[in-house]
């Protein structure tokens, strides 16, 4: 299984197709508030882990904002989580991060995800708040 930066249309395409299996279809999330500005920005970067026979099975997306890069749209479809590959899209974005010296990373995890940040290292700073309907809390990162 191998992350890569989304480069082209095609890979652009693979992290689209998984968030809408994870969040629009699974989670009944709006597609109005899925997709948003920030996918069509250059400075917005995507990464999609991909099995050894080239099935896209995670995404997330990355944003470098002036004080604090911006970890967005993890999801992972069913088939592949618990397996690593939400953790290999984490992994890739904080070196991402790290080479464009950001220091601090920011996300908003839904509740039930919470843990599995927390074993990445990142640490809930906020209460709860509704994004598309679902609870979530914001979390945070010191790197590099």
């Amino acid at each position: 299984m191998t992350v890569q930066k989304v480069t082209d249309k095609s890979g652009k395409q693979d992290a689209f197709d998984i968030r809408k299996e994870v969040f629009v279809l699974e989670q009944k999330v709006d597609p109005e508030l899925e997709w948003d500005e920030f996918d069509s920005l250059d400075s917005t970067i995507m990464f999609v882990d991909y099995d050894e026979d080239g099935t896209a099975l995670a995404t997330g997306r990355f944003r470098a904002l002036p004080e604090y890069g911006k970890v967005e749209r993890i999801c992972a479809r069913k088939i592949a989580r618990k397996k690593g590959s939400g953790r290999r899209i984490m992994e890739a974005i904080e070196q991402e991060a790290i080479a464009q010296k950001v220091t601090l990373l920011k996300l908003g995890a839904q509740t039930t995800a919470i843990p599995f940040y927390e074993k990445l290292g990142y640490e809930v700073c906020s209460d709860i708040f509704l994004d598309a309907g679902i609870e979530h809390k914001n979390m945070q990162k010191q790197i590099g």
